[in-house]
């Protein structure tokens, strides 16, 4: 473990704001090139069908309009490829770049234009005559899986996928079970919406073979393989640039059919080539997430201890499958049971596909859903059996003692098809919310009616998978100013990467802050590089600078040592500067002529992180219009170690307020005719700052990992997590004195609950 320097835990600025708060920062927007052409994409109008005339004349007469890309002149269109959950099975539900004979999704792309501006390369799409054969449209997972129509011919089905969480015998638990209730539950679509849209600006260089993308995100390094791979040229010749982005949460920087357009238009044309995405466009293109909806049952003991969950869970996966499409599917089946301790787990989760936008991963995919749907059967369980909820919840949360603790194991297996918790006092983050939120006095209120609203107040405990990997890559250079560089393979969507790597680098160099720069994400600055998602960055990429900066210093004594001659064991470190005992130094700055550097590639052998917490929330419903005021929330994780508890904060509370939009506003709609009617933000309803002021975070140190030497945990998503569970079950608190529970799904059938052996009177 690295000892608490000046900067490690120390609430630190971020670094990166300053430029960004004097107008300095470079997104793609921002960059021009000369002879630079627009592009703008031609996108299918309707949900499904066979395109039967394209004629592209009428925009190619335009004045200003250079070229129009159709597969014609694509020749052999390539396919996006999977970046997870890889499988033979899913090969025929690979979205192809460009459509060239059908089309499953309004948005799906058809040409693109090249202009000499935005609005030439928009009146070149309006001019182009397409005619569309419109085919019957899967609108919805139930009629998907009818399997009547089917989206792709070859496949023979609409099931795409289908994972199962497993863990002991599950039909036994539940034969022998005294208690039993199945319900169903669903989760509505909605997505990411970062604040800044996608945009790409590629480049070809003829003469050297060489292109250049800027505008990566997220994946850098496999988006440049896949781009390589599709374009035919070594991927040597392909760098991906990583200007700065504004949010990702997920789906921004994956791998879609503009990552291959937009650079094959740059060689097609031999000049550079920018497109920027509009919000229309990103409401349309960008991957939705979170639809789901499950038929679940729990098993119970009389006195709430929980012997099994079984069920189904259905995912409208959209038209295909693209990069990571599969993750929330495979994600609900595993982490379905949370932080509880649950012996027999049979969950099944199939992913089928629709005429809808494709879906991938948003903010803890498949968590945020799992725990939702978890924490609903909890709660009711609870209240069936007569047990307090927090006492239900304490008596099946995984004790310190058990860990590491496996979770359910997944089939179709992957690297963490056995996953275990690492570390972790479920009971300790569970009183300590209790305490500060004031659980006592607050709990007297639900169902009451108080100035005319209703009160509710629950909590819901959750765990936070992070530290995906297999590895991330750090170098560090000592500069000829005795200052170090920091190049990370992990990339910065918005998170503060720059500031913990810095954080990081200085106090594991016993440098000052000032003197250390963070590169970050484009493939020109490392041979290779993972990225950042699964809350990876800090546990994988912070100990890869951390441990490169212990080979790094080893050097400078060395070289230090050979120019004071003395022994590097008499050696100190300090300040920049390499000092012998009898107090003659050197300058890491007279150093750095020797060429100083170090690398280092961090694995964890694919061991996860698993922070953990308790939130709780106490609401207000006014019964005549139905409107819900959340009066108070409080979120307490335990992250294992905090780097920046500032920048932790915002992740915190920056997640929770993402999960109160998807439980109270977002919903992307869509008609039986497959068309988005939630298209713009005036339909698409997003929180705002003042929707939800009254939000508390407090992060724990309690459990530090064993996974990496910095011990810390991935921490980015669990804000989000316990959110849709918190909410539905507040209101459903709220609304109890009413006599009745809402109804969880609209349609649903009874709801079926035994308590077997009933007790004599």
């Amino acid at each position: 473990m690295t000892l608490v320097n000046r900067y490690i835990g120390a609430p630190v600025e971020r670094i990166e704001d300053l430029r960004f708060l004097r107008g300095r920062g470079e997104y793609v927007g921002d960059i021009q090139r000369p002879g630079m052409l627009h592009a703008a994409i031609l996108r299918s109008p309707v949900a499904h069908g066979r395109i039967r005339a394209l004629d592209t004349k009428p925009a190619l007469s335009i004045r200003g309009v250079h070229a129009v890309v159709t597969a014609a002149d694509i020749g052999a269109v390539p396919r996006i490829p999977l970046r997870l959950q890889t499988s033979p099975a899913t090969e025929p539900f690979r979205q192809p770049v460009i459509a060239a004979d059908r089309v499953r999704y309004v948005g799906e792309p058809i040409a693109m234009v090249l202009a000499d501006s935005a609005a030439l390369a928009e009146d070149g799409v309006d001019a182009i005559t397409l005619d569309i054969e419109e085919l019957p449209v899967v609108a919805d997972r139930h009629f998907s899986g009818r399997h009547e129509i089917l989206l792709f011919d070859d496949a023979g089905s609409n099931l795409a996928m289908k994972f199962t969480g497993l863990k002991g015998d599950a039909d036994a638990a539940f034969r022998e079970a005294e208690y039993v209730r199945g319900e169903r539950f669903a989760s509505q679509r909605h997505t990411a919406l970062p604040m800044e849209p996608r945009g790409l600006l590629a480049e070809w260089d003829a003469a050297a073979g060489r292109m250049t993308v800027m505008g990566a995100a997220k994946v850098p390094f496999f988006n440049r393989r896949t781009v390589a791979a599709m374009l035919d040229l070594p991927e040597s010749a392909v760098d991906l640039i990583e200007n700065d982005v504004g949010g990702g949460f997920g789906a921004r920087g994956e791998f879609y059919p503009e990552d291959f357009l937009v650079p094959f238009c740059a060689r097609h044309t031999g000049r550079p080539v920018r497109w920027l995405e509009d919000r229309r466009e990103h409401l349309i293109a960008m991957n939705h997430a979170r639809q789901m909806d499950c038929e679940v049952e729990i098993a119970c003991k009389r006195d709430g201890t929980i012997v099994g969950l079984r069920g189904d869970v259905f995912v409208d996966l959209g038209a295909y499958i693209r990069t990571n499409g599969l993750t929330a599917p495979r994600n609900v089946a595993q982490f379905f049971s949370g932080p509880y301790r649950i012996p027999n787990i049979r969950i099944s989760s199939h992913a089928l596909v629709t005429n809808k936008t494709p879906t991938g991963t948003y903010r803890a995919p498949g968590r945020y859903e799992g725990s939702f749907f978890c924490e609903r059967l909890v709660e009711l369980a609870a209240k069936d059996l007569g047990i307090d909820p927090v006492e239900m919840r304490r008596k099946n949360l995984i004790a310190d003692a058990e860990m590491p603790y496996a979770l359910a194991r997944v089939e179709p297996g992957d690297l963490y098809a056995h996953s275990e918790c690492d570390s972790g006092d479920y009971a300790h983050a569970l009183d300590r919310c209790l305490a500060e939120f004031g659980w006592e006095a607050k709990r007297q209120l639900n169902g009451k009616l108080i100035d005319g609203r209703y009160h509710g107040v629950t909590l819901a405990c959750f765990i936070e998978g992070g530290g995906a990997g297999p590895k991330e890559l750090a170098r560090l250079v000592l500069e000829r100013d005795g200052s170090v560089t920091v190049s990370v393979g992990s990339a910065a969507v918005g998170q503060g990467l720059e500031t913990v790597m810095a954080q990081i680098a200085a106090d594991s160099l016993g440098l000052t802050i000032d003197k250390v720069r963070v590169l970050h994400g484009s493939t020109t600055l490392l041979e290779d590089g993972y990225g950042a998602f699964h809350s990876r960055s800090t546990v994988l990429g912070g100990s890869a600078v951390h441990e490169a900066a212990t080979i790094l210093l080893d050097k400078i004594r060395t070289a230090a040592s050979t120019r004071l001659r003395c022994d590097p064991a008499e050696m100190e470190l300090v300040d920049g500067r390499a000092v012998t005992k009898s107090g003659r130094s050197v300058d890491f700055a007279e150093l750095a002529g020797d060429g100083l550097s170090a690398d280092y590639a961090f694995a964890n052998d694919h061991r996860h992180t698993y922070a953990y917490g308790t939130a709780a929330a106490h609401v207000a419903i006014d019964p005549g219009t139905g409107r819900v005021e959340l009066l108070d929330y409080l979120v307490v994780e335990d992250v294992g170690r905090i780097i920046n508890p500032l920048t932790l904060h915002g992740q915190v509370i920056g997640a929770t307020v993402q999960g109160l939009g998807g439980a109270f506003m977002e919903d992307l709609v869509y008609d039986q005719n497959g068309q988005l009617l939630a298209g713009t933000l005036a339909d698409y309803l997003i929180p705002s700052a003042t929707d939800f002021p009254k939000l508390r975070a407090i992060s724990l140190e309690h459990r530090p990992s064993s996974t990496n030497p910095l011990g810390v945990k991935g921490a980015g998503e669990g804000g989000i997590i316990p959110v849709g569970g918190l909410m539905a079950n507040a209101v459903a608190n709220a609304l109890s004195s009413l006599g009745a529970e809402p109804n969880e799904l609209p349609l649903s059938p009874p709801r079926v609950w035994r308590l077997a052996n009933p007790a004599p009177e």
